[in-house]
């Protein structure tokens, strides 16, 4: 029968085998599974390491950062990654190997080196890029079409995130008096829940579309951040949910200096929440001015027309004007002529020549003698009187 020995027998001999590297420190990667401090200062992890290719746990192990160590090392962290330690992160640390009888084995972190963190994430990044690359998943959005007027949004961001609010202000009261309405998709902005949650918000998105809703765009936007808050947006799911969406995507992360694979297959991108605003307010902007241009073109094609069909009317009134006075002018004439004729056959005319008028006594004019009698009583007209005569004989 073989010897046996007590569990803690066991587990001295299995201390006594680990105790030189409890003499020394490792640099050791891993991905924090969980971590969480106390109000002592101590914080406490859970580290795992995966297999590559099939996301299979490979290995796990305790770690604690003393308090006295944890003063400098978190928060030296989060200035030069820009994010907490937080769960998720693959990490690279300075570790002393601890191993106890009763707790078993432990990880002491004395250092962290966030570049490494960074680095990885970079790394994750030109992996996601040449995978979407690959897939032809770049400017498949971009080729949606945007309508002229984008007047009803769906947005997606935090509601308590400043860049959202910022974004409302600066769209809801643009100086031109732009009409707007923007749905709110609430949904975590970093960490590692953000991509699951900002494609849930898509989906919701997509839900509404489905029963008849209606959406011009969907709005991205987050008030900025570091590397690590804004690797989220880095995640192949979530690009792949954007580049194949229906509608135009639209980002607004707040990044001056990173260009985001969100931002990559996106419909456009642009750097600051109040930017993107700015983008939809301008192609109202450009829809007014050409409006604006086409009434210009318009007033002053329809001014020429009337101008000349007033020059048109001008000169039909001159050549009726014309027309009107040749013949009145022709009439006037006539009518002179009728009075001259007139007066040239008025007795008074004949009467101031000195002749005279003979008339019998009806007062009508006798112009033969075979009309007269002997004994006749007839009228002579001149032109100062008349005289009355008795006819004594008619001589023809």
């Amino acid at each position: 029968m073989e010897e046996k020995i007590s569990l803690y027998e066991l587990q001295e001999k299995v201390k006594r085998a680990v105790d030189h590297l409890s003499q020394g420190s490792v640099w050791v990667t891993a991905e924090i599974s969980e971590i969480k401090g106390n109000a002592s200062g101590h914080w406490y992890l859970e580290l795992a390491d995966y297999n590559e290719k099939e996301r299979v746990l490979a290995a796990k192990a305790r770690a604690m950062i003393w308090s006295r160590s944890a003063a400098m090392l978190i928060p030296f962290f989060e200035s030069t990654a820009g994010a907490p330690l937080s769960a998720g992160m693959h990490v690279l640390l300075k570790v002393q190997v601890q191993y106890s009888v009763i707790y078993g084995l432990s990880l002491n972190v004395l250092d962290i080196d966030p570049s490494y963190t960074v680095g990885e994430l970079e790394m994750n990044r030109q992996r996601v890029i040449r995978q979407l690359q690959q897939e032809g998943m770049f400017g498949l959005n971009s080729s949606v079409e945007m309508p002229l007027l984008p007047k009803r949004i769906a947005v997606i961001s935090s509601e308590t995130a400043a860049g959202y609010r910022d974004f409302r202000k600066h769209l809801q009261k643009n100086e031109y008096g732009f009409g707007f309405e923007a749905e709110l998709f609430s949904a975590p902005m970093q960490g590692v829940d953000a991509p699951a949650g900002i494609i849930a918000a898509l989906d919701n998105v997509m839900e509404k579309l489905s029963c008849g809703e209606h959406y011009d765009a969907v709005v991205l936007i987050r008030g900025g951040g570091g590397a690590l808050e804004l690797a989220c947006f880095d995640d192949y799911e979530l690009a792949l949910n954007i580049a194949q969406f229906p509608l135009p995507v639209l980002t607004g992360i707040g990044h001056d200096h990173d260009f985001h694979v969100a931002d990559m297959v996106a419909y456009a991108y642009f750097k600051t929440p109040t930017a993107v605003a700015g983008y939809l307010i301008d192609l109202h902007l450009q829809q007014a001015e050409r409006i604006e241009s086409l009434y210009r073109r318009a007033s002053a094609a329809l001014m020429h027309c009337i101008n000349n069909n007033l020059n048109a009317l001008q000169r039909c009134f001159d050549r009726l004007e014309n027309s009107v006075r040749r013949v009145i002018y022709d009439e006037y004439n006539r009518l002179k002529m009728i009075e001259y004729k007139v007066q040239a056959h008025d007795p008074m005319q004949i009467l101031n020549k000195g002749f005279a008028i003979v008339v019998d006594g009806g007062g009508n004019r006798i112009s033969s003698a075979s009309a007269m009698a002997s004994g006749d009583v007839v009228k002579l007209l001149m032109k100062d009187g008349e005289v009355e005569l008795s006819v004594l004989k008619v001589k023809k």
